[in-house]
C-alpha cells in the first residue's frame, strides 16, 4: 500500500497542531498578563481590574504598611495550589520542561498549565521578585505536550510541539520572535533540523501575531536614541572588564537561588511556613523601598525600573548597584522559599542596573577615553546576565536588540555575552536551569549530536 497519502495526512495533522499551539501560546501570554494585573490590583489596591502597565511604577498601595502582608497572603494561595495540584509549578518552570523533554518523553501533565498560570500570576501580582516568561514557557510547553498526548503523535513531534509552545510563549511575551526561535533551539530542542526548526518558526510567528492583537507591534522597551556612536580601543577594554563582571555576577545569581532554597528547606514548619516567611521578607523590602525611595522598584517583574535606567531617569551608580544587589537577594528569597515565576525578568533588571552603574563609573573616571553611555551599559548587562545565567547566549543577544528595537548593539553584545558566558562556564558548569536538574541526578547534554536519542521515531 502506498504510504504517501498517510504521510501527507500525518504532516497535515502536525501542521494544524503547530498552528494551534502557536495561537494558544500567544493567547496564553495575553491571559497570563491579565491575571497578573488582576491579582496585583486586588492585593495592592482592593480593586477588581486587570489593567497593569508594568512599564510604569505601581502607585503606593492603599494599605500603607499593611502592604507587607500582601506577598504573605499570596504565598498561602501559591503554596496551596502547588502542594495540592501541581508540584511542577513551583520555581521558575523551565527546568521542569527540560526534564520532561529528556527524561519523560515529552509528557507534561495538562493541569500544570492551569496551576502555573494562577500560581505565578499571584506570586508576581503580590510583589514577588520573579518574571512572567518562565510561566509562559511552561504554559505553552504544557499545552503542546497535552495536545500531543491527546492526538497520539510520535515522541519527536510531541517534543517539537513543546518547543513550539515555549518559543511562541517567550516571543509573545517580549515581542521577540527571533529570540523565541533561538530560545527553543538553545534550550529546548534536542535535534536541529528542518523538521524541528520549521514548526518552531511557524508557531513562534503565529504566537507573535496573536499577541499583536492585544499588545500592538511596538518594541517592548523602545530606545529613542542610538546607544553607540563609535568604538575605540578603550571601549573594547571596558567591554572585556564589563563581561567579567557579568560572568561573576551570573555565578553569584545561580548559586544564590539554590543556596537560599537549601536554607529555607532546613527551616522547620513545612512549605506553607517557609514560603510565608520568605514572602514576608519580600513585603518588608517592598515597604522599605516605597517608604524611603518613593517607588517599590524591585517588586514584581521590575520593568519600570529597567525603563528608568534606559531612559536615563535613574543614573546614580551607587543606587543602581544597590538595586542590582537587592533584586538578586529578593529573587533568591522568592524562588528559594517556594515561589512560582521566571528568572528572565530579574536577570534583565540586574543586568540593566549593574551595567548602568558600571557605565556611569567608567565615564566619571575616564571621561576623555570612553564613549560608553548608560544605555549601552544597561543593554549589555541585560544580554550578558541573561546569556551567561541561562546558557542561551544567542537568545540574549538577539532578544535584547528586538526588545529595544536597537540593532546597533549586536556586534559588541556578541563579544560581551560570549566572554560573560565563558566566565560563568569556567566557574559554574551548570546554568540556572540545568543546575536544578543536575541536583536531581538528571543531566542535560551540552551538544545537539548527543541529544538525538531523545528524538527517535
Amino acid at each position: 500500500m502506498d504510504k504517501q497519502p498517510a504521510n501527507r495526512r500525518d504532516w497535515a495533522r502536525f501542521t494544524i497542531l503547530i498552528v494551534l499551539v502557536g495561537i494558544v501560546a500567544g493567547l496564553g501570554a495575553i491571559v497570563f498578563r491579565q491575571l497578573i494585573g488582576l491579582f496585583h490590583n486586588i492585593l495592592f489596591y482592593g480593586q477588581f481590574s486587570m489593567y497593569y502597565d508594568v512599564l510604569q511604577h505601581a502607585a503606593p498601595s492603599r494599605w500603607g504598611i499593611g502592604i507587607i502582608l500582601a506577598p504573605v497572603i499570596g504565598a498561602v494561595v501559591v503554596a496551596f495550589l502547588v502542594k495540592n495540584f501541581a508540584p511542577e509549578a513551583k520555581g521558575h518552570g523551565v527546568p521542569e520542561v527540560m526534564d520532561a523533554i529528556y527524561y519523560e518523553r515529552g509528557i507534561v501533565r495538562p493541569i500544570v498549565a492551569v496551576i502555573k498560570a494562577i500560581a505565578s500570576s499571584i506570586s508576581i501580582g503580590s510583589g514577588g521578585s520573579v518574571g512572567r516568561e518562565g510561566p509562559i514557557i511552561q504554559i505553552g510547553a504544557a499545552f503542546g505536550s497535552a495536545i500531543g498526548q491527546w492526538v497520539r503523535i510520535p515522541d519527536w513531534q510531541r517534543i517539537t510541539l513543546i518547543a513550539c509552545g515555549a518559543g511562541g510563549g517567550i516571543a509573545a511575551t517580549f515581542n521577540a520572535p527571533f529570540g523565541g526561535i533561538l530560545f527553543a533551539i538553545e534550550i529546548m530542542l534536542p535535534e536541529l533540523s528542518a523538521r524541528t526548526l520549521i514548526p518552531v518558526s511557524i508557531a513562534t510567528a503565529i504566537a507573535t501575531y496573536t499577541s499583536y492583537l492585544y499588545f500592538g507591534e511596538a518594541a517592548f522597551i523602545p530606545i529613542t536614541t542610538s546607544t553607540i556612536t563609535h568604538i575605540n580601543s578603550f571601549d573594547i577594554l571596558s567591554y572585556i572588564v564589563l563581561s567579567i563582571v557579568f560572568g561573576l555576577f551570573s555565578v553569584l545569581f545561580i548559586r544564590s537561588i539554590y543556596f537560599t532554597e537549601d536554607t529555607f528547606d532546613r527551616i522547620p514548619g513545612g512549605y506553607y511556613v517557609r514560603h510565608m516567611l520568605g514572602m514576608f521578607l519580600i513585603g518588608l523590602s517592598m515597604y522599605g523601598m516605597i517608604r524611603f525611595f518613593g517607588h517599590y522598584y524591585i517588586q514584581g517583574v521590575g520593568y519600570a525600573t529597567v525603563r528608568d535606567v534606559l531612559m536615563l531617569i535613574l543614573d546614580h551608580p551607587g543606587f543602581l548597584l544597590f538595586l542590582a544587589v537587592l533584586k538578586l537577594i529578593d529573587t533568591a528569597i522568592t524562588l528559594g522559599s517556594g515561589g512560582s515565576g521566571g528568572v528572565f525578568s530579574p536577570l534583565l533588571f540586574i543586568g540593566a542596573t549593574l551595567g548602568g552603574s558600571f557605565a556611569v563609573v567608567c565615564n566619571y573616571l575616564f571621561p576623555d577615553y570612553l564613549s560608553m553611555n548608560i544605555q549601552f551599559g544597561a543593554l549589555a548587562g541585560m544580554a550578558g546576565m541573561v546569556g551567561a545565567s541561562t546558557g542561551a547566549p544567542l537568545t540574549a543577544i538577539v532578544m535584547t536588540a528586538e526588545m529595544t528595537n536597537d540593532f546597533t548593539i549586536m556586534l559588541p553584545l556578541m563579544v560581551i555575552v560570549a566572554i560573560a558566558y565563558g566566565i560563568r562556564r569556567v566557574l559554574e558548569k551548570d546554568s540556572v536551569y540545568t543546575l536544578k536538574l543536575t541536583r536531581r541526578g538528571h543531566f542535560i547534554p551540552d551538544a545537539l549530536f548527543s541529544r538525538q536519542e531523545v528524538m527517535k521515531e
